[in-house]
């Protein structure tokens, strides 16, 4: 694909990852729809990719209702007369254990609210985003690209039951769609993200971030930067579909 004037969507487009990306895509000629919730940040998101050398639209959408997603996407294919790709980015933490105890006595629980609200954001977002991005496509009649951005906590990670189960499932819907949608001439690839300095890292303690990065083989964290160069190498291959792409410094959980 050539990203020059290509319209890519992105869902949690107003910060952290999907920001970075944004502006990154923006800087190759793309011309970004940016979906997220909070306005002030879908604007200044926009705002950067106009100084990046792109142009941006923005649109206010929970990605976890359908009937939100639905309008959205139709409005992006008005807006813009077509889509050429999709990054699934939109996510939520709620993490715990799921059962912490003390000797022998239970004395918390993770939530089934607290599962839920990971579920619907981080799978059936997923879900419902791709669903409708192909549809736009294929009704459009052009090829285009979904990317879906996991991480490495798929493999399970201590304290995330609700973000490892939803993180596995969007990568295991990656050659699925591959699969299922190459007739179209759609591609589906995966990122899983290691360690990235962003918004809710650099909110952590120092020693805690220490820790962190000692764990790391390449003993630092990755830069938004890099995970947004892996989208755009997605983007160009024209002939890679169906697979996760881990951009870790080499960890693995």
């Amino acid at each position: 694909m050539k990203l020059q004037d290509s319209v890519i969507a992105i869902t949690g487009g107003g910060q952290g990852l999907g920001r970075a990306m944004a502006e990154y895509l923006a800087a190759k000629g793309a011309r970004l729809a940016l979906i997220d919730l909070i306005p002030e940040k879908l604007d200044e998101a926009a705002a950067a990719c106009d100084k990046a050398g792109g142009s941006a639209k923005t649109y206010i959408c929970n990605v976890a209702r359908e009937e939100d997603v639905e309008k959205t996407f139709e409005a992006i294919a008005k807006d813009f007369g077509q889509l050429d790709g999709l990054v699934n980015n939109a996510g939520i933490l709620r993490d715990g254990l799921l059962v912490k105890a003390k000797e022998g006595q239970v004395e918390k629980r993770m939530e089934l609210s607290q599962w839920q609200a990971v579920i619907d954001v981080n799978l059936t977002g997923v879900f419902l985003c791709g669903r409708e991005a192909a549809t736009q496509m294929i009704r459009n009649g052009n090829q285009g690209v979904i990317i879906n951005i996991a991480s490495i906590a798929r493999a399970g990670n201590m304290g995330q039951s609700n973000y490892s189960a939803a993180k596995a499932g969007v990568s295991a819907l990656v050659p699925v769609w591959a699969k299922e949608l190459a007739r179209y001439g759609i591609r589906c690839m995966g990122i899983a993200p290691g360690f990235i300095e962003t918004e809710m890292t650099a909110s952590m303690k120092p020693e805690a971030l220490e820790r962190m990065s000692a764990s790391i083989p390449l003993k630092r964290m990755g830069k938004p930067e890099e995970i947004a160069s892996a989208a755009v190498f997605i983007f160009e291959n024209d002939y890679m579909s169906g697979r996760m792409l881990e951009v870790d410094g080499a960890l693995r959980l």
